[in-house]
């Protein structure tokens, strides 16, 4: 009996000493962390028109952007052009090509950028109040400057028949599934992206879970992975307006043009959800106390 209750006592003390349940979700809001939310960006501001850095992020998301339509359109092809699936990467090594990339070139460029590397992430941050306007359509611009470049590229490299019948990596929806169902899955993959962005740089959650280490690139580029395994069947996957844009440009056949509204409307869509619900819903920024904390339009 007296080892019973040494032994509860123990237990409870040690319970007491070192407790092992952690505060999650709105019940960490109280906790006294150090992180602070940067102020909402101007929707214009004139001084970083006259900066180099602000130029130097557009040769940055260009560079990015062209080297990711070069890596993940060329293994397409490759894919496209063998006679049977399994002498090549397949669609697992498609998505690898797209996610991988996208995983380098984001930690490459985060610290010069951001590393947006697509129009539907910068529309989102944009939503967000993360960056100007100016920034965000210059960004866009560049992006889709770069995405033409690295398909123009690929062309060259391949061109010919086994291009054209490769569809010059552009997006369509495929057969068996109607504009609907591509636009629905544009929105929802665009969607875990953007996501996975705002979960991946909130300066709050790398406070409060500063114990487990996170390389923010990692989940997006992942994010990018698991997207296009679950949508390549059904559009090819864009959930990335530059790298729509780009391959359709360089293919220039009514195959590439065909619906390809939904691969801007689709993401710019699920991007716009995107920040809405992390920043209203899961960080809930409206409700709380000071104007100067709200930074979603």
């Amino acid at each position: 009996m007296a080892g019973g209750k040494m032994q509860d006592e123990d237990v409870r003390v040690g319970v007491d000493r070192f407790p092992e349940h952690q505060p999650i979700g709105t019940a960490a809001d109280d906790l006294d962390r150090d992180y602070r939310d940067l102020p909402p960006a101007p929707i214009f501001d004139a001084s970083e028109l006259s900066s180099w850095s602000f130029y130097r992020a557009g040769i940055a998301e260009f560079a990015a952007t062209f080297l990711f339509l070069y890596v993940s359109i060329l293994t397409v092809m490759g894919v496209s052009q063998s006679s049977s699936k399994c002498a090549t990467v397949g669609i697992q090594g498609i998505a690898w090509a797209f996610g991988g990339t996208i995983f380098a070139l984001v930690y490459c460029t985060a610290g010069v950028s951001g590393g947006h590397v697509n129009p539907a992430v910068t529309f989102g941050l944009f939503l967000a109040r993360k960056l100007s306007l100016p920034r965000a359509l210059y960004y866009a611009t560049m992006q889709c400057l770069g995405a033409v470049c690295g398909a123009g590229v690929v062309k060259a490299l391949v061109g010919g028949a086994a291009y054209t019948a490769a569809g010059g990596g552009a997006n369509a929806v495929n057969p068996g599934y109607t504009k609907g169902d591509g636009l629905g899955a544009e929105i929802v993959g665009t969607f875990v992206l953007v996501y996975v962005v705002f979960s991946a740089t909130d300066a709050k959650r790398s406070a409060r879970d500063s114990h487990v280490p996170l390389l923010a690139p990692l989940p997006i580029g992942f994010a990018v992975f698991l997207v296009h395994l679950a949508t390549i069947p059904i559009t090819g996957t864009g959930i990335n307006p530059a790298r729509s844009l780009g391959a359709a440009i360089m293919f220039d056949r009514p195959h590439g043009w065909h619906g390809h509204w939904i691969f801007w409307v689709g993401p710019l869509t699920g991007a716009a959800l995107a920040a809405v619900y992390h920043q209203i819903i899961i960080r809930a920024l409206p409700f709380k106390a000071g104007a100067s904390e709200l930074t979603l339009y």
